[in-house]
């Protein structure tokens, strides 16, 4: 105190000197953007334009505009629609599901209820073609549609968002791209998915250069700026969804893109979301190794993976103990060497009488919300267990087996170690059962080889299978890649069933009668019938196929989808999920889809 009283000046010169130090050294740093500002005025100008287009629809609606008209103002809607999508879908999802999801209704499981569908596909089915008769009906869900709208400024001018959370969804958006986009989930009828993406591309290129500083934007951004107008200027030249050269596109201009993302979140030091998520977070691309992570799909924390408890269930699986009488172990039906299915038409009971259905194959179950064919259980735990104790597959008692396993001095010492308990429980034997099954998927695959950028890895007519795979056969619609399953990418917080109607056998003349996931809610009538979208990777591996086992050939099943499935084939199906329009493959362009397929082999 008597120092700033005696020199006043003094004290002050070395006052502003610091201060203007510190500030010298505060600008001498790059920029940090915290204001994302500019982000949310991006999407409010593409959300404004997208109500003004749906609008000016819906007055052309009402002056009974032509068909042609119609179908160019709603494919300007859709390119509108995705320039925000990364945006919609990532921070408002049930939103977005209601703008854009499928045409199908949504289900309250627990309610057994359905929830009419609308959006831009229940819109595309009604203008490919537009009748007039169905004039007041499409006006209301153009205005479902705008009040949807709406609900995204009004949310948007209210939520926080963090540069972290923008980068993730942009990041989700690639993927989306990857996988539904590429395949034309969103637009069935159409086909203008190759149109879109390019709209799609930029909304992410636009947002990237808002959120971005001087750390990335001479390096990583400028190489992500580069590699998005190469891949719109191949889009643009050729949007024939089935002549596009898929098995080129992904690898060399998708996942290039992806994998750059992670080089500007490293220069742009984005820290990770805190979220689980079934795409480890440092994954450049779908097909990166260890690119999907189980732990997103187990119950809860304790029931992670861990390599002790994957070996501790791999030998248990193998153990008859887990039977009533010894006689059966989960081994006896799901042999390895046949992608663990037991390769005949039916499963069969310890009487050996054949039960109902089909013995699925556990590759790659890990990544399915829903086990068994009519997802009755949620996850493998509950499956196991379901097995174990179901009278005519394995007949055993959980309480009995737990307490044979802790008379067992190894099994005791093992459990003991793992879960750090003086006895093993009920839980923690489906738990490393579940986690042995969740380690069948090893992505080890001919295909998983050639998209790491060994371009040997498939023949000439593999890659032309899977341009047609996902082209002209709409096989990827529902077999998303790279799970080729039924749970939805990118986030993958949703399997979805379908209803295709099978037939009894191959001959196709006489519809299948089970029931499926419908049998659990029996009022509603969208489920009746409808079964779990299965992998179909090792697919070669897993005959016979569908729910029964009644088609033995790979070609049998394609032949079945190219003429429609059961509805397109004569048979009474008024809620079939599945195109009826036939597919018109040749036998050629048939042989070489189920060429591809074999490409998912694991090795």
């Amino acid at each position: 105190m008597k120092f700033i009283l005696k020199y006043p000046l003094a004290v002050f010169l070395i006052l502003t000197f610091v201060f203007f130090g510190i500030l010298q050294c505060q600008t001498d740093q790059k920029p940090i953007v915290n204001d994302l500002t500019d982000v949310k005025k991006e999407i409010f100008k593409n959300n404004t334009e997208f109500l003004r287009q749906t609008k000016e629809m819906m007055s052309l609606v009402s002056k009974d505009a032509d068909n042609k008209v119609l179908q160019e103002k709603f494919q300007q809607l859709r390119k509108t629609y995705k320039k925000m999508e990364w945006a919609v879908e990532y921070f408002l999802p049930n939103t977005a599901r209601f703008m854009n999801g499928p045409a199908l209704p949504e289900i309250e499981m627990e309610e057994h209820t359905e929830i009419e569908p609308e959006g831009l596909q229940v819109i595309e089915e009604m203008i490919y073609p537009y009748e007039k008769q169905n004039k007041d009906e499409l006006t209301r869900i153009l205005k479902k549609l705008t009040n949807k709208s709406n609900t995204i400024k009004a949310n948007f001018l209210v939520i926080t968002i963090s540069k972290d959370q923008v980068f993730d969804a942009l990041r989700q958006q690639i993927f989306r791209i990857s996988s539904l986009g590429i395949a034309g989930f969103d637009t069935p009828i159409s086909g203008t998915f190759l149109e879109e993406i390019p709209f799609a591309l930029d909304g992410v290129k636009k947002t990237l250069e808002q959120i971005s500083t001087e750390n990335s934007q001479q390096k990583s951004l400028k190489q992500i700026v580069s590699e998005i107008a190469k891949a719109n200027g191949i889009l643009k030249k050729n949007s024939n969804k089935n002549t596009f050269n898929y098995i080129d596109f992904i690898p060399n201009h998708l996942n290039k893109i992806s994998s750059l993302l992670l080089q500007f979140k490293k220069e742009e030091n984005i820290p990770d979301v805190n979220v689980t998520s079934a795409l480890n977070r440092n994954a450049s691309t779908f097909y990166s190794k260890n690119a999907f992570n189980p732990n997103a799909f187990v119950p809860g924390k304790e029931f992670e993976m861990s390599p002790e408890k994957v070996t501790l269930g791999k030998q248990l699986f193998s153990d008859k103990i887990l039977s009533n009488n010894n006689s059966r172990s989960c081994a006896t039906c799901h042999i390895a060497v046949k992608a663990f299915t037991d390769g005949l038409e039916k499963s069969m009971s310890l009487d050996n009488v054949a039960l109902p259905r089909n013995t699925p194959s556990l590759n790659y179950s890990a990544f399915q919300h829903g086990q068994f064919w009519d997802m009755r259980k949620d996850d493998l735990e509950g499956q196991s267990s379901d097995v174990i104790t179901n009278k005519e597959e394995m007949h055993g008692d959980m309480n009995m087996i737990i307490a044979k396993i802790n008379k067992d001095n190894q099994y005791q010492k093992d459990f003991a170690k793992i879960f750090k308990t003086k006895k093993a429980e009920v839980w923690q034997l489906q738990n490393v059962l579940a986690s042995y099954i969740r380690s069948l998927a090893t992505f080890s695959s001919d295909f998983d080889d050639y998209m790491r950028g060994n371009d040997s890895a498939m023949t000439a007519k593999q890659k032309k299978g899977f341009n047609l795979f996902v082209g002209k056969a709409q096989c990827a619609i529902c077999h998303f890649v790279p799970l080729f399953n039924g749970t939805v990418p990118p986030t993958y917080n949703k399997t979805e069933q379908e209803v295709l109607g099978v037939a009894e056998n191959a001959s196709n003349r006489k519809i299948d009668r089970d029931l499926g996931r419908g049998k659990f809610h029996e009022t509603v009538a969208f489920l009746q019938n409808s079964f779990k979208t299965p992998t179909l990777r090792n697919i070669s591996k897993t005959a016979p196929y569908m729910h029964n086992g009644g088609y033995k050939t790979l070609k049998e099943v394609m032949n079945f989808y190219n003429k429609g499935g059961g509805k397109g084939l004569g048979l009474a199906v008024e809620n079939q999920t599945l195109s009826d329009s036939q597919l018109n493959l040749t036998e050629k362009e048939i042989d070489e889809i189920i060429d591809f397929m074999s490409a998912l082999n694991d090795k």
